[in-house]
């Protein structure tokens, strides 16, 4: 290896060393983390997933995976939130990027689902990078052949179990209808968080409600805040194995403005992350973060945002690993 990654007593390989490298040098990796052929082995991997081809608004998203790592450069060993040195406790490694269609967009799920089965494995976690909300339909694939049905955690403003859009059955606006009825999650013990904004019809929370999933609307963190929504997400998913999906759109377009389809009344960053820290207790197998779409961002404060995100998330993945 090229790079002066720092090597710690256990085996495991973390960032390159930000005392013998400036942090805005060196591979453009998440967190200057090994790649994956830099390391024997790994423990937990974040994968780029750079595919928008199932957006109903604004483009873009395809670039989110590189500037979300373009903005964890400044991201730093030691949590602190968290107690946790993630990058030392596991072996964390960038896996790069799948390579998916564009064009053809149950290809380009597929090549998804295959890239993520293999990376998980016999049950390794993993975060992905989006790319659109689409991308979490093939990574419910992929685990559901390591774990069975799992309970979803989804932070978002919008529903995502809409039916079609003009009669595509997969879009970024469809994905946990089609898991829904795939058996992918467990229904009853999976649950929407931070959803707001206007709806078609008072039917789509009724059909949400059918298909097995709960709502934390944005309004409730005014009276429940916090702790609250922390307790109701537990109660929900119980002790089943569980995936965290977050469209960087559930925070208000202060904290994320680089995004496809932003709606006001959203959570803020810190919400969003003491939210996170409060769910170490359940038994978190996977994570992805979509929707960043840097093209409307400004002074990259939503690919901020995101790596914080997959940071907190991969300090809660190490402690388990």
């Amino acid at each position: 290896m090229s790079e002066e990654y720092v090597r710690h007593s256990n085996g495991n390989v973390g960032q390159v060393d930000g005392m013998r490298s400036p942090r805005y040098a060196g591979f453009p990796t998440f967190a200057r983390l090994p790649r994956r052929e830099d390391v024997p082995d790994f423990d937990i991997a974040v994968l780029g997933v750079p595919f928008d081809a199932g957006v109903t608004y604004r483009p873009g998203a395809r670039f989110g995976p590189s500037a979300i790592r373009a903005a964890s450069r400044l991201l730093r060993p030691y949590n602190p939130a968290q107690d946790v040195s993630p990058f030392e406790v596991a072996q964390v490694v960038d896996a790069g990027d799948v390579v998916a269609n564009p064009f053809d967009i149950t290809e380009g799920l597929e090549a998804i689902s295959a890239a993520a089965t293999e990376l998980i494995g016999p049950g390794r976690p993993l975060v992905a990078l989006g790319g659109d909300h689409t991308i979490s339909l093939p990574l419910l694939r992929a685990l559901h052949t390591a774990y069975g049905p799992i309970a979803l955690v989804h932070f978002d403003a919008h529903l995502d179990t809409w039916d079609t859009y003009f009669g595509a059955p997969c879009t970024h606006g469809t994905p946990f209808r089609r898991a829904s009825e795939e058996g992918l999650v467990a229904k009853g013990h999976s649950a929407h968080v931070g959803i707001r904004g206007s709806l078609y019809d008072r039917r789509d929370l009724l059909d949400d409600a059918e298909l097995g999933f709960t709502c934390i609307h944005a309004r409730d963190l005014d009276s429940i805040g916090v702790a609250g929504a922390v307790e109701r997400i537990k109660a929900r998913v119980g002790d089943l194995p569980v995936h965290v999906s977050i469209d960087i759109d559930v925070l208000d377009p202060a904290f994320a403005p680089g995004t496809g389809t932003p709606e006001a009344g959203g959570l803020t960053s810190r919400e969003l992350l003491a939210i996170l820290r409060g769910l170490g207790d359940l038994r978190l197998v996977s994570a992805d973060i979509v929707e960043v779409a840097p093209a409307y961002d400004h002074a990259e404060v939503t690919a901020v945002a995101a790596a914080h995100l997959a940071y907190d998330l991969i300090s809660l993945l190490a402690v388990r690993t």
